[in-house]
């Protein structure tokens, strides 16, 4: 209850009015505008942008591009133009990744040895000074979320908000100039950027990134970013031993399994999953913190993290059984079977069972608290498991992602 609303209550205390409601608030409320009508002239200029983009895409790349890659293009637009109208700030961000992509591509002059002479290139915008940006930002962000949850300060968190934001444009700059630098080594090199473990690293981390930076903006706050971040800042130390120990930045052409337009549409649904696991477990440690009292006054209440730990599990599990098929669909191509108990497929299979139960026991017997949060926790570890322990430990058919 509202302060003022406790004051007017008292026999003899002057009626206070409570704080009325922000004029959005009652503009949200009050409108029964189907979302459309709503949309204003800039909403549809957002729209015309990316229309017109995904033209000039088409215009000036259509020559690297088969069927499949046009299709994909085509579809991605509305998708782009559906996230952008829901979630406002997407909007600066993808223009962001539009404007400084197109200037680091501008910069090579189709010369791939720029990358070593010209300053904007050596320093910020060829894919691995980018990815390198992208790396640093999200520890500072990590070390700003935690000074702002230990302190109690608002600035912390802010800043480490507007890093976490910085270090997403860094890193899809860096997967965009990484795409026109794979064509610029040959033509028969080229190819998206998510073939590799280096690769979807740097995806895993800023789809993760992208998923908080959402939830932060919907329950307002920012002190989940403290854990969040740290399993984001995991990927970054994976990432950057690996590039040290294997030379993993390096282009190389691609293994024929993956010479498919199906890795296009298998990867990233995949990484939606991953990334989306990953920040539910990162919620449930939050949310066992809180239960048993550690930083309890500076975490949003149980009820908001149980709510975000479902919606993440429930996101990453469509998307994950998405993959699975479109994976399914690609092994039926490339190797003539749906389904031949190859590791990776073994323990995608454990994963997506895992999740399934979880949801089953939330939907149908009311699955709360400490027990969620602990299987949350636990579902990282069987994620990682699937997605690292078996390129590590194990051989099969995807032998071409090991170590």
């Amino acid at each position: 209850m509202d302060l003022t609303q406790v004051s007017s209550s008292r026999p003899g205390a002057p009626r206070v009015p409570a704080t009325p409601p922000a004029a959005s608030e009652i503009s949200a409320l009050g409108d029964e505008r189907s979302f459309l009508r709503r949309l204003g002239a800039f909403d549809w200029l957002f729209a015309l942008a990316l229309v017109a983009g995904a033209g000039f895409a088409l215009s000036r790349y259509h020559a690297h591009m088969n069927y499949y890659d046009k299709l994909v293009l085509v579809c991605t637009v509305p998708a782009l133009v559906v996230l952008g109208w829901r979630w406002k700030p997407a909007r600066l961000l993808m223009a962001g990744i539009a404007a400084l992509s197109l200037a680091g591509i501008q910069f090579y002059h189709g010369d791939l040895a720029r990358a070593d002479t010209a300053f904007f290139l050596k320093y910020f915008l060829s894919s691995q000074s980018a990815i390198l940006w992208m790396s640093a930002l999200f520890v500072l962000a990590t070390l700003f979320y935690w000074i702002g949850t230990l302190s109690r300060s608002p600035v912390g968190g802010a800043i480490g908000s507007k890093l976490t934001w910085a270090a997403v444009l860094m890193g899809f700059v860096g997967l965009m100039v990484r795409w026109y630098e794979s064509y610029l080594i040959g033509a028969d090199v080229g190819h998206i950027p998510i073939s590799n473990l280096y690769e979807v690293f740097v995806l895993f981390s800023l789809i993760t990134a992208l998923f908080y930076l959402f939830y932060e903006k919907h329950y307002n706050t920012r002190s989940l970013g403290a854990f969040v971040l740290l399993v984001i800042s995991a990927a970054v130390g994976f990432l950057m031993w690996y590039s040290i120990a294997r030379d993993a930045q390096q282009i190389q052409p691609l293994v024929p399994a993956l010479q498919s337009w199906w890795m296009k549409i298998h990867v990233p649904a995949n990484f939606i999953g991953y990334g989306s696991f990953a920040l539910s477990a990162m919620v449930g440690v939050a949310y066992l913190m809180k239960e048993r009292g550690v930083l309890a006054d500076r975490l949003p209440e149980l009820e908001v993290l149980d709510d975000v730990m479902y919606k993440s599990i429930a996101v990453g599990f469509a998307f994950f059984t998405i993959a699975t098929i479109l994976g399914a669909l690609w092994a039926a191509e490339a190797w003539g079977g749906y389904w031949s108990w190859d590791p990776k497929e073994t323990w995608a299979l454990i994963v997506w069972l895992n999740y399934a139960a979880w949801l089953h026991m939330r939907l149908m017997k009311g699955l709360r608290g400490s027990v969620a949060a602990w299987w949350a926790l636990t579902g990282l570890l069987v994620t990682t498991f699937a997605f690292l322990g078996v390129n590590m430990f194990l051989s099969g058919l995807h032998s071409y992602g090991k170590l």
